[in-house]
């Protein structure tokens, strides 16, 4: 791996910690919101035992981390050990800055504020390969030892540390904590799906190879051909697929009803995509005429 690269990744890791423990320590922590994973257990101990989450961050992550070294990979273990000395280091830092966040003693919308920072936080560093360790962690070391799956082991972790949490939270409390999590995990999923809605468009049609050109003229996306055949008919298909932004689909099916109105197009649900048209910027059309060749 470049060294650049990395450099970048250390860089939004930094970023991605301090937004996460900025929303820990101004708004969780203040409106008594828990958390899941090792995190919750940091806000538990500072409530039953009087011990700073920026310590007991640190001292749960060690265990975890050197017991699973060999199963994150030189790159994952790496990233890892930054993001937990970085999130241990910004609670600590964050904990002695003077400031607060009045929120009217709202407690909707302080869950809410809570998913926004926790949301971006781990979702930036995600999106880099970066993890702040614990809960996930562990899961990832069921998984090779026992065959746990991941997602089954941090749901039960979480259950688990949300249920201890009403040691020292209502269940009013407890429910808040439980929209805080929804806005959390789905802020998260846009991060890593690159920050917008994508959709797969699959065209099959007699007129495939009339509607394609018009559709990389006028979408200006790529198209491709899926070699097909009719379970009845038996006759060969060129079925038409591309990749476009959710507000684009209606266009898409304007086009290929123009040229075939019965034409069988089918939308799917894209989680990521990259290549030109996604990461780059689309070529601006000109208001009055056409562009000219470059």
């Amino acid at each position: 791996m470049k060294l650049d690269k990395i450099g970048r990744d250390i860089v939004v890791i930094l970023l991605g910690t301090a937004i996460y423990a900025f929303g820990l320590v101004f708004v969780n922590i203040p409106n008594q919101l828990a958390e899941g994973g090792v995190t919750g257990i940091t806000l538990i101990f500072r409530a039953l035992f009087g011990i700073n989450p920026a310590l007991s961050t640190l001292l749960l992550n060690i265990p975890i981390i050197a017991l699973g070294g060999r199963i994150l990979g030189r790159r994952s273990f790496f990233y890892t050990i930054i993001g937990t000395l970085s999130l241990s280091a910004w609670l600590f830092v964050w904990q002695k800055v003077n400031f607060s966040i009045d929120l009217d003693h709202d407690l909707l919308i302080a869950a809410l504020v809570a998913g926004l920072f926790g949301g971006v936080g781990s979702g930036i560093i995600y999106r880099v390969g970066g993890t702040t360790g614990g809960s996930d962690v562990i899961a990832r070391i069921l998984e090779q030892k026992i065959g746990v799956s991941v997602g089954r082991t941090l749901f039960i972790l979480d259950i688990v540390i949300l249920t201890a949490s009403l040691t020292y939270i209502d269940l009013k409390r407890m429910m808040y904590t439980l929209i805080f999590s929804y806005v959390f995990a789905h802020i998260v999923d846009a991060i890593l799906d690159g920050g917008y809605s994508a959709r797969g468009v699959l065209v099959i049609s007699n007129h495939s190879q009339a509607i394609a050109p018009q559709l990389m003229a006028e979408m200006e996306r790529g198209v491709s051909f899926l070699n097909g055949e009719g379970a009845y008919s038996g006759g060969e298909k060129k079925i038409i697929y591309m990749v476009v932004s959710a507000r684009e689909v209606s266009e898409v099916k304007r086009i290929v009803h123009e040229y075939d109105s019965t034409a069988f197009v089918s939308i799917i649900n894209v989680h990521e995509v990259e290549g030109e048209g996604f990461t780059y910027l689309k070529p601006k059309k000109k208001l009055f005429g056409k562009k000219k060749a470059s």
